[in-house]
């Protein structure tokens, strides 16, 4: 394979690559394990319907429409099984074809259904077709070959050759090895599997200090190498993971973009396309859970706190910038103008995952349940079939969600994590059980040598109250740890980018058996260390009152401004509901009298939160004159856009 052209400055990378062979292999596991989403059986309101919409809405209408935009059909060409010139618009549209098979293989785990399933088998069937003897497998440069059609401009050239840049030969294939392992886990079937091992040995035949130097443009593979050595155990396609991650930051064409201007090791900020970043960062700390890379633990450490303290919206999405589909430079968050991409949240979400099983604080969480709730959310209509690609906080009415896109990243990454999403409830060791986020669910939990059944019952996100029962198979001591959000802890967010405009004296409260507990609070978590028998009940309050939320003042797009924020949720003003569809223009009192109450008759069924507002009639400097008070009511971020396109802001001016 030839390098191109390009120089690269491998003698750093032979050091660490030797470092990192040389340390004795660690468990698999993470210091925390998430509890897989099989065991845990959703009979909630709020998420259960969705996953449910997922498996009979989305994955449906996300296979249809990879069938009429020639995704599939790129896949039987490249096979032989039909003729023409590569069907779609960009080289990594193979990825939404496995994306969706992946969250296919999720969801038949919930609702099995075997017209899916031939489905799926048939889809596998035609991408072995298309996979060329050695392993390669790219459907662009396989049909172009064939003499149909010219390769992708961002493919030109050899094989690899372009894969720092723009080809996504090595991000299609992350994506297949994903799906390969949870169709594997799922079905038992190792059709997909097989097709991604041959693919991964040719990739760790083509690459290495003895080949050729070089990174994906685009992160997902490590985290799909991981997968992989985590199935077969082959040492070889872990050691590929960490040699893609060393390889950035060593040649001269690198980019912030790409997360390629210095060695991961280095980076202490997140900059660059907020996907690419997300996956890199959750790569880097698959690695290193394994190979207990305190190098790698340091930099992610640090990119988080970059993140989270100076560039996140109180949405939880990231990427203020359309121009890079990226990271700004620090507190610069404008609204409407917010690309806050889908797949960023839910990369934002993968990573925090990793961040807490490695740390065990709940400030990843934090996170993560801001995120799930708000930015990640949004990105999918109730209905199941319209999604959106960025999710603004402010909009005049020229937002709105699609149904598909030329570029379809986003409903694919909907389609596997919305029936991920109960694997991020619990969270074991083995004295240990974690409770993450609060929905009502049965499961089944190893902790240890101990089978301990868990039901949760609650209201969840719309009230506080939460009702456990623990019920190990045998009486057991472990530790009982429960997240008390920072929200019910007066934190807006951790490290203060955004505080709440007052404080609330009312507390959390914990009982077990009808009485206060001992108990410490441990990073987040209240935690409760006893002797477990069948039948405790865990009875917790989360006191849920109407929030202001304020940002750093510089944050200059949010200054005189306030958002309002009731548990995890954020809420927003939106064209229907509040005068006569204008509220761009609506400004509230600095300190407002908030009504709350669950609508079940809107959206199916919310809680909305109601004030006082009035038009602003001049600029508000200080010289505007206010209209006549009238009712303003909010509704959950995530359920804007529902109704059809309009007016909708989250941050509320206030004089």
């Amino acid at each position: 394979m030839q390098k191109t052209g390009r120089i690269f400055i491998a003698a750093a990378i032979v050091l660490m690559v030797a470092s990192s062979c040389s340390r004795k292999m660690a468990d698999d596991n993470y210091p925390i394990r998430p509890v897989p989403f099989t065991s845990v059986k959703m009979t909630d309101n709020f998420w259960a319907p969705r996953i449910r919409k997922n498996h009979e809405v989305t994955i449906t209408i996300a296979f249809g429409y990879c069938e009429s935009t020639g995704r599939v059909k790129n896949f039987e060409i490249a096979g032989g099984l039909d003729t023409g010139a590569f069907q779609t618009i960009y080289p990594f549209d193979d990825s939404d074809v496995t994306k969706i098979i992946e969250g296919a293989a999720y969801s038949l785990q919930t609702f099995p259904d075997p017209e899916l399933e031939a489905n799926v088998d048939s889809l596998i069937w035609k991408i072995g077709l298309a996979q060329e003897d050695d392993g390669y497998l790219y459907t662009n440069r396989t049909i172009a070959e064939m003499g149909f059609g010219k390769i992708h401009e961002w493919a030109e050239g050899e094989r690899w050759g372009r894969t720092n840049i723009l080809s996504h030969e090595l991000y299609n294939l992350g994506h297949m090895y994903e799906a390969a392992v949870a169709y594997y886990q799922a079905t038992g079937k190792r059709e997909l599997l097989d097709i991604s091992l041959k693919s991964a040995d040719l990739a760790d035949k083509d690459f290495g200090l003895d080949a050729f130097v070089s990174y994906p443009g685009h992160q997902v593979i490590e985290m799909g190498l991981v997968k992989l050595y985590r199935v077969t155990g082959e040492r070889r396609y872990l050691d590929l993971a960490k040699f893609f991650l060393d390889a950035r930051g060593t040649s001269e064409d690198g980019d912030e973009y790409a997360q390629s201007h210095m060695k991961v090791v280095d980076q202490t900020e997140a900059v660059g396309h907020s996907v690419r970043a997300t996956y890199m960062y959750s790569g880097m700390a698959d690695v290193a859970s394994i190979l207990k890379d305190e190098e790698y633990v340091n930099a992610i450490t640090r990119i988080w706190e970059d993140l989270v303290h100076r560039k996140m919206y109180i949405t939880g999405g990231i990427g203020a910038s359309g121009g890079n589909e990226g990271f700004a430079e620090p507190y610069h968050l404008p609204n409407m103008t917010a690309y806050c991409e889908t797949c960023a949240s839910i990369g934002s979400i993968f990573f925090n995952h990793r961040m807490f099983s490695m740390h065990g604080e709940g400030r990843y969480f934090d996170i993560l349940e801001k995120t799930l709730y708000n930015g990640a959310l949004s990105g999918v209509s109730l209905s199941g079939d319209r999604f959106f690609y960025p999710n603004p906080l402010e909009s005049d009415g020229r937002h709105e969600r699609s149904p598909w896109f030329g570029c379809a990243c986003c409903p694919s990454n909907i389609c596997r994590f919305i029936p991920a999403i109960p694997g991020y409830i619990y969270s074991v060791t083995d004295d240990d059980l974690y409770v993450n986020l609060f929905a009502s669910n049965e499961a089944g939990i190893s902790i240890g040598k101990n089978i301990v059944t868990v039901t949760q019952q609650t209201d969840y996100p719309w009230d506080g109250k939460v009702t456990m029962t623990v019920s190990p198979e045998k009486e057991g001591k472990f530790a009982l740890h429960i997240r008390i959000p920072g929200w019910a802890r007066n934190e807006a967010i951790p490290g203060g980018l955004y505080r709440f405009g007052d404080s609330v004296a009312e507390e959390y409260s914990l009982l077990v058996n009808g009485e206060a507990p001992e108990s410490d609070m441990i990073d987040g978590y209240v935690t409760v260390t006893r002797k477990w028998e069948k039948g405790d009940r865990v009875e917790l309050y989360l006191p849920m009152p109407v929030r202001t939320v304020v940002a750093d003042e510089r944050v200059r797009e949010d200054e005189g401004k306030y958002a309002v924020q009731r548990g995890p949720l954020m809420f927003c003003a939106e064209w229907p509901d509040n005068a006569g569809g204008h509220v761009l223009g609506l400004v509230v009192d600095e300190k407002p009298e908030f009504t709350t109450e669950f609508r079940a008759d809107l959206l199916n069924g919310t809680q909305v939160i109601s004030t006082k507002a009035r038009q602003a009639t001049g600029d508000l400097d200080g010289t505007a004159s206010p209209g006549d008070y009238n009712e303003l009511m909010l509704i959950p971020y995530h359920l804007w856009n529902n109704r059809g396109p309009g007016e909708m802001k989250i941050w509320l001016p206030y004089r």
